[in-house]
């Protein structure tokens, strides 16, 4: 059995210097071939309406996927301090079948409450954990943001339907956009996610697998864009 090191993400430890604004370009990859394309469009610390005519600020992601019979857009709202989720509201068409799903979730308290839109039904369920709840693209952002991105460290990362820990277990080359990357690589325990992050100050995510709602696939880096025209492929 692996010991955990379940990291505060440090405060001694300097934030990395990944752009806002950004957005990143994949090929959906199955079996080696490409069957879609998806991107994440992080657009930084936005004004949300919180109901009740109150205005918050939150950290917002993107997530969006396109293959043959699956549209996939996630929008994550994050808290600006802690890079948890606030809210999620999903899209999904599968085969012709469309979900609309909201989830709210309460960081003090520990749940989430998942509401499902799906052929003119409305369905809700709670779902209660002891720590704090976590999106896997929230916490790439915040790892992005505090981690240190050392050898061995281990990261609990509690999902609603599933508690996994993460382990940075080596640096290695990958092949992505047409370019070989060093890169550090984490892998999840139960197996679910693999992601490699690339090593510059950015800490890009070059490929990410199991992420994506539909069989056994990879997003793998297609291309990179910023406001400011800063690119990791140049």
């Amino acid at each position: 059995m692996m010991a955990l090191y379940y990291a505060s993400y440090g405060e001694a430890t300097k934030p990395n210097a990944f752009k806002t604004e950004e957005e990143i370009q994949y090929d959906i990859k199955k079996m080696g071939m490409t069957v879609g394309q998806a991107t994440i469009a992080y657009s930084g610390l936005v004004d949300v309406q919180l109901g009740n005519d109150q205005v918050g600020q939150r950290i917002v992601i993107t997530f969006t996927a396109k293959a043959m019979n699956f549209y996939d857009r996630e929008m994550i709202y994050l808290d600006p301090e802690t890079y948890y989720p606030v809210t999620i509201t999903r899209d999904l068409n599968l085969w012709g079948k469309k979900e609309r799903i909201t989830e709210s979730y309460d960081q003090k308290k520990g749940y989430v409450k998942v509401t499902k839109v799906a052929q003119g039904k409305q369905t809700e369920k709670v779902i209660e954990k002891k720590e704090m709840l976590d999106n896997i693209y929230g916490f790439i952002y915040r790892y992005r943001r505090e981690g240190t991105f050392e050898k061995g460290q281990t990261l609990k990362l509690n999902l609603p339907t599933k508690d996994v820990a993460i382990l940075l277990v080596k640096t290695v080359e990958v092949e992505a956009a047409d370019q070989t990357f060093e890169a550090y690589y984490m892998e999840s325990v139960p197996k679910q996610y693999r992601i490699w992050f690339d090593q510059s100050s950015q800490k890009v995510p070059l490929r990410i697998d199991g992420a994506v709602g539909f069989g056994k696939t990879s997003l793998v880096l297609k291309g990179y864009s910023h406001t400011d025209g800063f690119t990791i492929l140049d």
